[in-house]
């Protein structure tokens, strides 16, 4: 892959065994965005550093976002004069659902604006954190392609997906 992947997990960050660390050891040009503080996340914070964190990368960088991350992406989408390549927004959480976790501050209302890069947002039938109904509708107001995985939880590493294949050929396909 001829670009920096940045990888952006949620909150709580993302495990040994999540497909962001997997890919993330097997490829060297992808980097983990490292955040202050992974259980008590602040939308300003979280941009700040993905801000800096893309600046250093430049226009060669490609964002891999699990969760609270693709909320990230949006809002950061919104306010950055950067360029990047483009995004994978797997299983966007729905900031108005029951699920949604009480430590992340400022993530809502989910900025539904079209992207200003190629993104591709992927979801699963019964994510606890956010409908197909929701996925889909940000998919459409972010001007993305929406792929539905089927019943696939929360596409983590507690929904037994290992390396994630097939989401590494949506993010080949982006790049």
């Amino acid at each position: 892959m001829n670009s920096t992947v940045l990888i952006l997990p949620g909150i709580g960050n993302s495990g040994p065994d999540h497909w962001q660390s997997r890919w993330e050891k097997d490829n060297p040009s992808f980097m983990r965005v490292q955040q202050n503080d992974w259980d008590h996340a602040v939308c300003a914070e979280w941009l700040a550093v993905l801000e800096n964190s893309v600046a250093r990368v430049g226009t060669d960088a490609v964002l891999v976002a699990h969760s609270l991350a693709c909320l990230l992406v949006a809002h950061w989408a919104s306010s950055t004069k950067l360029k990047i390549k483009g995004a994978l927004l797997v299983a966007p959480p729905n900031p108005n659902g029951p699920n949604f976790p009480q430590k992340a501050i400022g993530f809502s209302p989910v900025l539904l604006r079209r992207l200003t890069f190629p993104s591709i947002v992927v979801a699963s039938t019964n994510d606890p954190y956010g409908s197909l109904d929701f996925a889909k509708s940000a998919a459409v107001a972010w001007g993305s392609p929406f792929v539905n995985i089927g019943a696939a939880g929360h596409i983590n590493s507690e929904s037994g997906l290992g390396d994630w294949n097939e989401g590494f050929s949506l993010l080949r396909q982006l790049v």
